[in-house]
């Protein structure tokens, strides 16, 4: 097969509902080079960056409770930060640029996806709903 490596995927097409931050971002582990009492970051292994990764909440609403909640890996030199809140949501919207996707079999013999993104963001304004939405106002 011609395909390897991680998939590029658009943000609707992994998150056609959005999501929401659920926690922090924090450092990958490399588990291979941390030693008991040394923590060492993991590094992607096509670019060479440092790997970080935050919990999000799936808002599909078909999705069962134990689908809902997915770790997105995010690579960048520096720890990314999280949008701000917003008032009046329990969670904070998100979205990811840059997404891959890589299949891999997990531990109970079950196809499950790595989710990897360049860049982590505030949702962006749906400019077409905004226009329609003036223009029904006008």
């Amino acid at each position: 097969m011609a395909m390897q490596g991680p998939i590029p995927v658009t943000f609707a097409q992994v998150f056609p509902h959005g999501c929401y931050t659920v926690g922090e971002v924090e450092p990958v582990k490399d588990f291979e080079a941390s030693t008991n009492g040394r923590f060492v970051q993991a590094r992607d292994k096509q670019t060479g960056e440092l790997v970080w990764q935050i919990p999000v909440m799936d808002a599909d609403p078909s999705l069962k409770a134990a689908q809902k909640t997915v770790a997105v890996k995010i690579l960048s030199p520096t720890q990314p930060v999280a949008p701000a809140s917003v008032a009046g949501l329990p969670f904070t919207p998100v979205e990811f640029d840059g997404l891959t996707v890589t299949p891999y079999v997990n531990g109970s013999g079950r196809l499950a996806y790595s989710i990897k993104a360049r860049q982590m963001l505030a949702p962006r304004t749906n400019v077409k709903s905004t226009n329609n939405s003036k223009e029904a106002a006008a």
